[in-house]
């Protein structure tokens, strides 16, 4: 539990992060976190079916919830002076759960419909999805968030209240309050409210390793779209290895707003792509994906957008940054971070992802300060360390005739969606 007083509006924000996600699950029951977030509001035996939010909306607050790769998570945003809610409902659906059969059908459709809606019929998230099941070929990461359709079908609601009885327990859960309140009088509450629950039993699962891979792979999608797409994944280190930082400076420098090296080379100076960028994901229990995507222009082949990205690659890995660009970035990342900690939910987010996934608030203290440290030489050497062909997965969406949407966001979903 982590409490963070902040007093300066009479708000707060309360997240409960469950260590349970789709790196838990195995093939047959993918989809099992996800679908479960949904059930978490269909009743319990104290509050029935849509009372939570009904009572979360009659006291001026906002609920939702969000499931990843290594967590699911729950929070609501209250006046400060209706925190007790929060307390009371929480520590109701941690142990008191229901999970109708029929309710459990019917939310199980919803998010059959959710898959079709976001991942079969958005080509652009088809592909994202299909690259990420090729880059990881053991680890779980290879399966999807929201689950594999075939196994939405099977799964049943004795499997979901399995997983719930296994994982939603007291010592599998974080809990993060910020905002305006007196931390000695909100401790006393939450411990009156969760100590008496009693704590499941935790056995330590073995996570297949995903071995390092040792040539590119490349895969081809056909779809329905307007214009063709490239995503490109690279193998890389999660928070527990020292590069990280310079990864996250890295991927800053190149992908990081419309002034980032990839937006200004391929869409404004070469008018090779609509959009360009990528991200690094670091805070993971395991290590994941280093990813560029691009969207070439109308007449643009793929071709050409993929060698533009690999000769940015390039140029980092045979020419050391200016000072001057890496101070810029530096301040990029110091201010985003900044800007992050000015929100009491975001602040929340930020301590209870890294709390879960096992880098703990301490990483999150000294990230600044290791981050001002990354050096020129630094960022040479993560780039020709981890950048190569080796560790490379390549996916490329071929358009087919038909489509009339326009590409989507390549980033992964890992915000509130609770429908």
């Amino acid at each position: 539990m982590i409490l963070v007083e902040e007093n300066k509006a009479p708000v707060v924000t309360f997240q409960i992060w469950y260590k349970v996600g789709a790196r838990n699950e195995v093939i047959g029951k993918t989809g099992l976190s996800h679908l479960l977030e949904h059930m978490m509001f269909k009743g319990t035996t104290l509050h029935g079916k849509g009372e939570f939010s009904r009572i979360v909306a009659k006291n001026g607050g906002t609920e939702n919830a969000f499931t990843g790769n290594d967590y699911t998570a729950y929070f609501e945003n209250f006046s400060s002076d209706r925190i007790d809610l929060s307390l009371e409902l929480e520590s109701d659906r941690m142990q008191n759960l229901l999970i109708d059969p029929t309710e459990f059908g019917l939310e199980r459709e919803v998010v059959k419909e959710e898959r079709r809606s976001r991942t079969d019929d958005d080509p652009y998230s088809f592909l994202v999805e299909t690259l990420h099941a090729t880059a990881f070929m053991v680890h779980p990461y290879h399966n999807p968030v929201i689950g594999w359709m075939d196994d939405l079908n099977a799964i049943t609601r004795d499997d979901a209240y399995q997983h719930y009885k296994k994982y939603y327990q007291p010592n599998n859960a974080t809990l993060v309050i910020v905002g305006d309140f007196q931390s000695d009088v909100l401790l006393a509450k939450v411990t009156a409210a969760f100590e008496n629950l009693p704590n499941g039993t935790l056995v330590k699962e073995r996570v297949p390793q995903e071995p390092p891979q040792i040539g590119e792979r490349r895969i081809f999608v056909k779809k329905e779209a307007q214009l063709p797409f490239i995503f490109i994944g690279f193998h890389t280190p999660n928070f527990m290895h020292p590069d990280t930082y310079a990864l996250a400076v890295l991927a800053s420098i190149l992908s990081s707003g419309k002034s980032s090296r990839l937006y200004q080379e391929l869409v404004y100076k070469q008018q090779l792509a609509l959009d360009a960028g990528g991200s690094y994901e670091d805070l993971t229990i395991d290590p994941d994906l280093f990813y560029f995507y691009g969207t070439p222009r109308p007449g643009i082949t793929t071709e050409a957008v993929e060698a533009a990205l690999n000769a940015e690659i390039k140029r980092l890995q045979t020419e050391k940054v200016t000072e001057t660009e890496l101070t810029k970035v530096k301040n990029q990342l110091e201010a985003a971070y900044l800007f992050g900690t000015d929100s009491n939910f975001n602040r929340a987010m930020q301590i209870g992802r890294a709390e879960t996934v096992g880098a703990g608030y301490d990483y999150l203290v000294s990230y600044l300060s290791h981050i001002r440290q990354v050096t020129a030489d630094q960022i040479q050497k993560v780039a020709q360390t981890y950048l190569i062909n080796d560790q490379k997965s390549v996916g490329i969406l071929i358009p087919q005739p038909g489509a009339d949407a326009p590409p989507q966001s390549t980033a992964k979903d890992d915000s509130p969606n609770k429908e």
